[in-house]
């Protein structure tokens, strides 16, 4: 700072002007864990709409059997 004012390369961040390939590491861990949980939501949608739809396929047809009442 000369005289209170900033100079003019101060107002550029480090490393953006000109850099290809520079990649925040940060942004890209919370995209993947919001994708793998969009993924996993829709998974979960699906397997609610097949129970919903059908829900006596989850159950297995050995409880089915009536009980013998002597």
């Amino acid at each position: 700072f000369a005289g209170g004012q900033p100079s003019p390369g101060a107002l550029v961040a480090p490393n953006t002007a000109g850099s290809v390939g520079s990649f925040d590491v940060d942004k890209g861990f919370a995209m993947a864990f919001v994708a793998l949980m969009g993924l996993f939501l829709l998974a979960m949608m699906v397997r609610c709409a097949k129970l919903i739809m059908d829900p006596y396929s989850a159950i297995p047809t050995s409880t089915w059997e009536e009980e013998q009442i002597n």
